[in-house]
């Protein structure tokens, strides 16, 4: 393999076979002959005579008139660029150009010598990339980044040279002549290919020039707008201008604010305003790949910073996807690329070309950058790797679509480099075509056309996966029309076939959101969307176990949402979305209520993460932190800390309903989320507090969660039963801030400020119900214990129903060497010696108090019907109290743990291990889905057949009534081993 720092002669690896051999041989014997003219030149000769480079030049005189000019105008120079290493050869091209301006103000040159060098170096830098791109040295990330090197100096230069002579004229104060741009007042952003570092061969570059109005470099009393519009001006003129030497770059203003009615520069300040209140998701798309380039790069990069929330949206944002396919939709419809063609084919607007691949990465970038920082980077083939990264597309369609990419940039170049066109269009005559076959490399047409079409169809078919056509108003069953008073026949056997069992009042239903029955969908967007979205969303309602309960429930929904055109433009932009959200209306109301409150929360459905299942504490832990962020004031972190607990609680249930988690694991998971929000809301509230009352010296504090929190099988719906102990140094009663407090008082307030931030309703809702019942004395306690009176009354005066409660009991937030004291403590008490009999008759006791105070005859109340959960923890518990003096390792295990050691310990037989482990991993899984799908108390007679449906399943039965009939057996079964446990 030659040297990379070798000359360009060396290290050529093709050259296209040529069409007309003969008049390629005239042409270029006719350039030899001119450089035998030129005695300084003969030197250079032998590059031109033989090997690649000759069958190099071969193909330029043959295919490339615009090549082939810049040839014969400069022989010598053709020849040099042969023993030039390509690099450094692009490097010097650069660095004059960015230095011209230094040249004309040191009077090395005049103006019509910079014009001209400006020219001349793009003429050079035009034949070095076609040489090293057609020869094969550069590839197409080398290709595109050198023509944007040049470009950034083109137009850096060009700016500089502009605001040298503008200074000269007094109309501006340079802050440092050797860099006009720092401190001018202007900046030039490249946007499109230009400003991605993917210019194309010849291309125009799309820019827009900003000033700031207050700089220092105007003179008092100046016009900002008519001296920087002046300027902008002046560049373009200098780029494009055509003299005898050709151009430098066709510079394209139009992508600015509103091209129409504004100037070609304007205020940052103007643009600021405009695109935070009338920017389109295609400006958006925009200003991914905007870079500033020219002037003042730090303002310009301070302006794209100011402008990040605009481009990137905080949630997923599937707007985006129908506004960009709704721009490619027109192309086709006003240009006529519908069809996949080689001659007269448009390899970038065309079907299945490179706009297709921009626009496939452009639009998920605009969806997931809010929320993925690596998505917001601006080279299209950086960025399929980061997508494929991220999970959002397969290894397949990175590949497949960063080949195609390639080839269809690599073509884009040839095109352009026949006549120096910004053209993307094949020949449509047969004879120019296979020509051009052949300058790209094939031995003949159809091969070509057969490596075009195949790419081509590529990009098509991954392109169709994210943009499919907008859903007509009929569904694939049959026709869907809501229009008018009456029912339409037609529609109504559609709905019957979907699945609904009152299409009459199905078809009523959808009529009264057309007619603004829900206000939360009475604006002329959420009605379009509407429009466009209800076959699709009445197909995937109709895919769930009970359509018509799902469609009550989205009624249900909108009737209490304030607006629903977010949800319902998430729902349309989705097609997997749409069927699990369909879903969660049919089988968990509560989450679709979650939705109702906040659509956002949708997101995590389609995220890759969503597909992990997640129950690590510390892992959830950090999600819910980041949720919160940093908010500003004390009411913020409470709205906050409500959205994280909302989301997480909903991410949690999602993946139960689409089992990526078991039962168990959602109770972890639920339990995870809570000692988060526990941990956070104490951090802050206590900071708050410390702040006004200051610190006890000394003090420590600790928070213990007991009943499911403190075995890590919380529900949906659970309370947090939460103890609070203190302990502090006598010597150090008060505590040291501006508002002194005594440390029992102190300790009582500041849990009671905890409670008030875990339960107060806000405008995002409640976080949870608090009981602290449990604390020592109950309810006429105090609502914080000091440790060594805690303590004291566990071991004296506590019931044994209090150290029942200990068993459970887990410190969710303490200092280390307190949460120690604490562990030993509680061990202390839960391993205190006592009489086997006791505890039964007590357990027992307690049990039939709670059963003639709540009830226990409700064969669908899993937790109190006799035999059920509350039997499950009661014998646990029991075994616990009576023996783990003995035996240790019974201490500090949830239920089904228990009744394992118990049976290593011979405290129970084997078969009855196995009975009460079983009974309570279907008793907590059938618990679980209840709290997931229904919100207050499980009443049959108005719970969904779906839901009694999904909960024979899980029990892996045919129907509820099966159901029942197997959980009163295993009920009876757990009542014959409590009385025998028990005894």
């Amino acid at each position: 393999m030659p040297d990379q720092k070798s000359p360009l002669i060396s290290r050529l690896t093709q050259a296209p076979p040529v069409s007309d051999a003969k008049k390629a041989k005239a042409q270029l014997a006719d350039l030899i002959e001119r450089v035998q003219g030129e005695p300084e030149a003969k030197a250079l000769l032998p590059p031109l005579a033989d090997g690649l480079f000759r069958d190099l030049l071969l193909a330029l005189a043959d295919y490339s008139p615009f090549l082939w000019q810049i040839v014969i105008n400069d022989p010598v120079r053709t020849a040099r660029l042969a023993l030039e290493e390509p690099g450094a050869f692009h490097s010097s091209i650069v660095e004059d150009q960015t230095n011209l301006f230094r040249r004309l103000r040191s009077g090395e040159m005049t103006r019509d010598d910079a014009v001209r060098a400006f020219r001349r170096n793009r003429n050079s830098h035009a034949l070095l990339v076609a040489l090293a791109d057609i020869g094969g040295l550069w590839g197409t990330e080398e290709v595109t980044q050198a023509l944007s090197d040049f470009a950034d100096a083109s137009v850096s230069g060009g700016l500089n040279l502009i605001l040298t002579e503008t200074a000269d004229l007094g109309r501006l104060m340079l802050p440092d002549p050797d860099a006009p741009g720092n401190g001018s007042g202007v900046t030039v952003l490249a946007l499109g290919k230009h400003g991605a570092g993917e210019l194309n061969y010849s291309s125009d570059i799309d820019l827009v020039v900003f000033f700031d109005p207050e700089t220092s470099a105007l003179k008092e009393g100046a016009e900002a707008a008519t001296i920087y519009t002046r300027i902008a001006q002046q560049l373009s003129r200098l780029l494009q201008e055509r003299t005898p030497d050709g151009y430098v770059h066709r510079v394209d203003y139009r992508l600015r604010p509103d091209p129409g009615s504004t100037p070609t520069a304007m205020s940052l300040s103007s643009a600021y305003v405009y695109y935070e209140t009338l920017g389109q998701n295609w400006e958006r798309a925009a200003f991914i790949k905007a870079r500033p380039v020219a002037g003042d790069l730090t303002l310009g990069e301070n302006f794209l910073k100011e402008l990040r929330p605009f481009i990137w949206r905080k949630y997923f944002d599937f707007a985006s996807i129908a506004d960009v396919h709704a721009m490619k939709r027109q192309i086709h419809a006003v240009r006529g690329h519908d069809e996949i063609a080689v001659a007269g084919h448009d390899i970038k607007l065309g079907r299945g070309g490179i706009r297709e691949i921009e626009f496939f990465v452009q639009t998920q970038q605009l969806v997931f950058g809010g929320r993925r920082p690596a998505l917001r980077g601006r080279r299209t083939l950086d960025m399929l790797v980061e997508l494929h990264n991220e999970g959002w597309i397969t290894a397949q369609a990175r590949d497949e679509l960063s080949h195609a990419y390639r080839f269809l940039r690599t073509i884009e170049h040839r095109l352009q480099m026949v006549a120096d066109e910004q053209t993307q269009r094949l020949p449509s005559d047969e004879e120019d075509l296979k020509r051009f076959a052949k300058f790209c490399g094939y031995p003949n047409l159809k091969a070509f056309e057969k490596a075009l079409t195949d790419q081509a169809r590529i990009v098509q078919g991954h392109y169709a996966l994210l943009f499919e056509e907008g859903p007509e108003l009929a569904s694939d069953v049959g026709s869907l029309v809501f229009t008018g008073t009456t029912d339409d026949p037609e529609t109504l056997a559609t709905l019957q076939r979907m699945g609904f069992r009152e299409p009459e009042k199905a078809a009523e239903t959808v009529r009264g959101w057309h007619f603004g029955r829900r206000a939360a969908i009475t604006s002329q967007r959420a009605r379009e969307v509407l429009t466009e979205l209800t076959p699709a969303l009445l197909s995937a309602l109709g895919g769930t176990a009970d359509p018509d309960g799902a469609l009550a429930a989205l009624d249900s929904a909108f009737g209490r949402m304030p607006a629903a055109v977010e949800l319902l433009t998430i729902l349309q932009s989705h097609d997997r979305l749409r069927l699990r959200f369909a879903d969660l209306l049919g089988t968990a109301p509560r989450l679709a209520n979650t939705v109702a409150q906040s659509p956002h929360v949708l997101d995590v459905l389609i995220d890759p993460a969503f597909n992990v299942p997640l129950v690590d504490e510390a892992a959830i832990e950090e999600q819910v932190r980041q949720i919160i962020g940093r908010p500003a004031d004390y009411e913020e972190f409470l709205d906050r800390a409500r959205d994280a607990a909302r989301q997480m609680r909903f991410i949690t249930g999602a993946r139960l309903l689409s089992d990526i988690i078991s039962p168990a694991q959602a109770g972890e998971a639920y339990a995870a989320i809570a000692t988060a929000i526990t941990r956070v809301c104490f951090e802050r509230v206590r900071t708050e507090f410390e702040a006004e009352h200051g610190t006890v010296p000394g003090a420590q504090m600790a928070i213990l969660g007991l009943g499911r929190l403190g075995t890590k099988e919380l529900t949906a719906g659970s309370d947090l039963d939460l103890v609070v102990i203190y302990d502090f140094d006598e010597e150090q009663r008060e505590s040291n801030g501006p508002r002194p407090l005594d440390v029992v008082v102190y300790h009582t307030r500041l849990t009671q400020r905890l409670v008030a931030a875990l339960t107060v309703p806000t405008r995002r809702g409640l976080l949870y119900e608090v009981d602290l019942r449990l604390r020592p004395q109950g309810g006429k306690g105090p609502v914080a214990s000091q440790f060594k009176g805690f303590v004291s009354y566990q071991q004296s005066e506590a019931d044994l129903w209090e150290h029942m409660a200990l068993t459970r009991a887990r410190v969710l937030v303490a200092e280390d060497d307190f949460v120690g004291r604490i562990g030993e403590a509680i061990e202390g008490i839960v391993r205190a010696q006592r009489e086997r009999k006791h505890v039964i008759k007590e357990v027992r006791s307690m049990r039939d108090l709670i059963a003639a105070e709540k009830g226990n005859d409700d064969p669908w109340d899993l937790k109190l019907a006799r035999g059920g959960l509350t039997d499950l923890d009661f014998i646990a518990q029991a075994l616990t109290l009576a023996h783990a003096a003995k035996y240790p390792s019974l201490m500090g295990l949830a239920p089904e743990e228990t009744f394992q050691e118990a049976c290593k310990a011979g405290l129970i037989s084997d078969e009855d291990a196995r009975e009460l482990i079983e009974a309570h991993r279907q008793f907590n899984a059938i618990f679980q889905w209840q709290r997931l799908t229904i919100e207050g108390a499980f009443i049959p007679a108005s719970v969904p057949p779906a839901i009694f449906k999904r909960l024979a399943t899980i029990a892996g039965l045919p129907d509820a009534k099966v159901l029942l009939t197997h959980l009163n057996a295993t009920r009876r079964s757990v009542q014959e081993i409590y009385d025998r446990v028990l005894r």
